[in-house]
Parts: structure tokens; sequence; C-alpha cells
């Protein structure tokens, strides 16, 4: 897991449902099998709770994927489950867009609601 920590402030609206969507167009990553860069973009998409992600703090721990062996699957699986741990929000959807490789483009999205 990359070592910067997933700050986060108080959600000045909490009595309401409203989306902040992020998106981080220059996410990159290592291919496990091949040791080549993977690029893509990463959209954070969701409703907050009692927590804001701190803009600033989840670069940097993007960022930490950089030089890490890891599937599309596996990257963007992880940054739902640490983003969901760090502001448990109402609702969120993590979307990893993948750049061409091999001819292929691909695309991950892992969801989150609360029960």
């Amino acid at each position: 897991m990359p070592d910067a920590a997933i700050e986060t402030f108080e959600n000045p609206a909490p009595g309401r449902d409203y989306e902040i969507v992020i998106r981080c167009p220059e996410f990159t990553s290592v291919c496990p099998k091949t040791g080549l860069p993977d690029f893509g973009e990463i959209r954070i998409t969701y409703i907050p709770d009692e927590r804001c992600l701190e803009l600033k703090a989840l670069k940097m721990y993007l960022i930490g994927f950089r030089n890490r062996g890891v599937f599309y699957e596996r990257a963007t699986n992880e940054i739902l489950d640490a983003l969901v741990a760090a502001c448990r929000p109402r609702r969120m959807t993590v979307t990893g867009d993948f750049s061409v490789r091999g001819g292929m483009t691909t695309q991950v999205t892992a969801a989150y609601a609360r029960s």
C-alpha cells in the first residue's frame, strides 16, 4: 500500500447529499508482468458524509503507485478501499480508465454504498 496518509477535513454541508468528482488524469503504475509503465486516469466520485478528502494528500497517495507493480483491477479496488476507510462516504465510485496497451484499453470501476 502506498505510504502517504490520506487526510480528510470536515464536510461543510453534512446535512446535504452532494457529489464530489476528482480526476487524476496522470495516474501511473507499473505492469507486474513486464515491468513497463502503465498510464491512466483515476476518477473518484463520492457523496461525503462527515469527512471530505484533502486533495494534496490524495495526490501524494496516488503518486505512491508510480513505481509499484500492480494490476489495474487491484489498483482500482485498493484505492476505493483506502478512500472509503479514510472518509467513510455515503457512496463512492472509483474508475480506473487505463491507456492503450497492446491495442487494448481497460476500464475498471469499483463502487461502495453504505448499507
